[in-house]
């Protein structure tokens, strides 16, 4: 993907492979849910088949991903990062006080595995939905499945250490995680020294916030690409909250290169600052949610690859390359040529006032529907 002084990156947003996905591979777990209006994690599979049609059961691990594995495949990035919004556990107890419960059969992580991460994100809402012991066996099952994990852990110490992915020419990748209430980590759920659970802050000025831009400052060496995974914002609207800005921003001054945000549903502005990127929201990219309604005008169903250039010499953004995708049988898809023109309007529209534009496109890129954002 890259060359030249350059490096490449596949980011994106939550991937969430338990409940009607968990249903669709083949070693589902036992479909009953502790939801208040769904008991059967089949129902959502059901709700995608009377929208699109028939979904495959069982599926193989890879058809979740549909297109977007041949597209990262020739992008040929060399990081990926992806954020797992799921417990890997037969741990059936939910955590209580919870409205959503999210798992996935250990014996499914290939699922996972299918798109090579090269380092899992953990720190959001939903790594502890089947408890402390859920998250051991997610730990578990993904170390086992030699997977990078950062973000949640045994302890504040291990949740709390970057994952250092190498890279080309001797450099290293560090990256760091974070979850903030703001999504909907639960404040118990924090890693302390004497229990696991995920990196956590209350907000921007909480002293876990104030920490990790002492580690990023401490941590760094020359030649590092530093990446802030955070968990942060509400699911809908295309405003990110003012002290979401700031910190974002202070993340930068701090060292990071990238601030790989996710949380929300649907894309929200992308942001040159200080010549790094900031992604406000990265929208959802895998999950069962096909079919849900109530928030139509977001388009949750179209999803982005998101692939990210910056300069070796000094982790400068170089560009963000966007590949539309949508969620169809429980599928990423090519999406028709009208829901990239949509996608183009809006992120131009909503990421102009912080810095990017999105290059505009013709009818006749169909052939290669993407996207690219720049620094204005």
């Amino acid at each position: 993907m890259s060359g030249g002084g350059l490096t490449g990156l596949f980011l994106c947003g939550d991937v969430m492979l338990g409940r009607g996905i968990d249903q669709i591979l083949p070693h589902p777990l036992d479909p009953a849910l502790p939801e208040r209006y769904v008991r059967d994690a089949r129902d959502y599979v059901a709700l995608a088949e009377a929208r699109s049609g028939p979904v495959p059961r069982p599926a193989a691990p890879t058809y979740p991903w549909g297109e977007a594995l041949r597209l990262i495949d020739d992008a040929a990035p060399e990081a990926r990062v992806v954020n797992l919004e799921t417990s890997v556990t037969h741990h059936h107890v939910p955590t209580p006080g919870k409205a959503v419960h999210y798992r996935m059969s250990p014996a499914d992580l290939p699922a996972l595995t299918a798109v090579h991460p090269d380092v899992v994100v953990l720190a959001n809402n939903h790594v502890l939905d089947y408890g402390r012991r859920g998250l051991d066996d997610t730990l578990d099952a993904l170390t086992g499945a030699g997977l990078r994990t950062v973000g949640a852990g045994r302890d504040a110490e291990e949740a709390a250490r970057p994952a250092v992915v190498p890279l080309p020419g001797g450099r290293r990748m560090l990256v760091h995680a974070l979850g903030l209430a703001s999504s909907g980590v639960p404040g118990d759920w924090a890693a302390t020294d004497r229990r696991g659970g995920v990196h956590y802050a209350e907000g921007p000025c909480d002293g876990a916030a104030l920490r990790l831009a002492d580690r990023l400052r401490a941590d760094r060496r020359p030649g590092d690409l530093v990446v802030v995974s955070v968990h942060w914002g509400s699911n809908w609207g295309y405003s990110p909250d003012r002290a979401q800005v700031v910190f974002g921003h202070a993340l930068v001054d701090a060292g990071a290169d990238i601030v790989h945000g996710h949380s929300s549903h649907h894309p929200r502005p992308l942001e040159a600052y200080r010549g790094r990127l900031v992604l406000h929201g990265c929208g959802d990219l895998v999950n069962d949610y096909e079919g849900i309604t109530g928030q139509e005008q977001y388009r949750d169903d179209l999803r982005l690859l998101y692939f990210v250039t910056v300069r070796d010499e000094d982790g400068a953004l170089v560009e963000v390359r966007l590949v539309p995708l949508r969620s169809r049988r429980l599928r990423l898809e090519r999406p028709p040529w009208q829901d990239v023109r949509w996608l183009h309007d809006v992120l131009g529209r909503i990421s102009r006032p912080f810095g990017m534009r999105i290059d505009s496109l013709s009818e006749e890129e169909h052939a290669d529907p993407a996207l690219t954002a720049r620094p204005l």
